[in-house]
């Protein structure tokens, strides 16, 4: 639910009693990911997405009969090829919604806020859920910060609260939104519980050197994609806030100084588009040791081969090169500053995602790949069994 963590922070302000519906595993092709959430109000507004419009209509119903009851309930969605008709995936996948209830006053809403409000600012915070075991414990929440500290409960098991704030704990260090089970021997009360887990990260970061015409739209692609986006130039008259309104912070600096000094992590894009061999040497030399999650440079294949000398003679070894995307971007035929950020934009999210960047036309691969085992965003184990709740059409 905190990707929609903004309108569900006001239902939440203003007192609003609401049902949320959230995706806590997938099988199969799958247009949304663990984590996607659609959210129905008490008026019968509705926010958000599970499947992309497939089965929207049905959760909707859901999640007003949760408001109803107030009482939480596990469903599965999946394709039928025998009932045209069917509540399904018409994609081929397999999903698993859990439904739950907030109302203004009801017990562990605190707990739910709480972890709205830490996504929204942009908060490092976990919020887990039990999305599978004894009906009694559906619902539950448990907050977990990066210091391991917790707030609410999982149905009033003290020794769950602990092993799933540990386990929270390791995925929110990892930026992981997934699930984990507790075996019975761990949850002691005699049946297996799965719990649900989102974490709310900071959004990553991407730097852009080089304060060009190219650099200007690529920010605004980088804003639109949910990055974090700085922009560096040593230029001051180029680096300004009239040029680049749309960027989080403008650096005035030399770029291989500033990435030296600035926070990094293997979230962090970096996108040089200087192609000026005294910007951009020293600041890949530096870029192409750090473990970020994409290296980009601009330039023509000229420019490319050159620079690629001139790293290796100041020390770059080849494997750490081959980390360079460049020249960057997909060949799309990209002509504007606005078309060459969406090729540069398109690269990295297929590097990202491991995409080819091939036209779906004639492949024959998943649209939507399956994710591997132990992975939702790169978390833990889901799993896919039915639990104690209704399934509209197998897979």
């Amino acid at each position: 639910m905190l990707d929609i963590a903004d309108e569900l922070h006001q239902w939440v302000e203003q007192g609003r009693d609401f049902a949320v519906a959230t995706v806590v595993a997938v099988g199969g092709s799958a247009p949304r990911r663990p984590g996607a959430a659609l959210a129905v109000d008490s008026e019968g507004q509705a926010i958000g997405s599970v499947s992309g419009g497939c089965v929207e209509g049905a959760v909707y119903e859901l999640c007003v009969q949760a408001l109803r009851d107030g009482t939480s309930v596990r469903e599965r969605f999946g394709y039928s090829d025998e009932d045209a008709f069917a509540v399904g995936l018409t994609c081929g996948g397999v999903i698993d919604v859990l439904v739950t209830p907030v109302r203004a006053e009801a017990p562990g809403t605190s707990v739910v806020a709480a972890g709205l409000a830490a996504a929204r600012r942009g908060d490092t915070a976990a919020l887990a859920r039990v999305a599978a075991g004894p009906s009694g414990l559906l619902g539950g929440a448990l907050l977990v910060h990066p210091d391991g500290s917790h707030e609410g409960g999982l149905g009033g098991r003290p020794e769950l609260d602990l092993t799933a704030a540990a386990r929270a704990r390791a995925m929110l260090a990892a930026g992981r939104t997934g699930s984990f089970t507790v075996p019975e021997s761990g949850s002691h009360r005699g049946a297996p519980v799965t719990v649900f887990v989102e974490s709310s990260v900071p959004p990553p970061r991407m730097i852009v050197f080089g304060a060009v015409d190219f650099a200007a739209a690529l920010v605004r692609t980088g804003k639109f994609l949910g990055y974090h986006v700085t922009l560096c130039d040593a230029r001051p008259v180029f680096a300004t806030r009239a040029r680049f309104p749309e960027a989080d912070d403008i650096v005035v600096d030399w770029p291989h100084r500033y990435l030296q000094g600035t926070r990094t992590d293997s979230r962090t894009v970096l996108c040089v588009l200087t192609h000026d061999a005294k910007f951009d040497v020293p600041l890949l030399e530096t870029a192409l040791r750090l473990p970020v999650a994409f290296i980009g440079a601009m330039g023509s294949r000229r420019t490319h081969e050159d620079r690629n000398r001139r790293l290796l003679e100041a020390g770059v070894s080849e494997a750490q090169l081959a980390r360079l995307h460049s020249p960057i971007g997909l060949d799309l035929g990209a002509r504007t500053p606005e078309e060459t950020a969406l090729s540069i934009a398109a690269e990295i999210v297929a590097a990202r995602q491991g995409g080819t960047g091939a036209p779906l036309t004639g492949l024959r691969t998943p649209i939507h790949p399956a994710l591997g085992e132990g992975h939702t965003h790169g978390a833990g184990t889901c799993g896919f069994g039915t639990h104690g709740a209704g399934t509209h059409v197998a897979a």
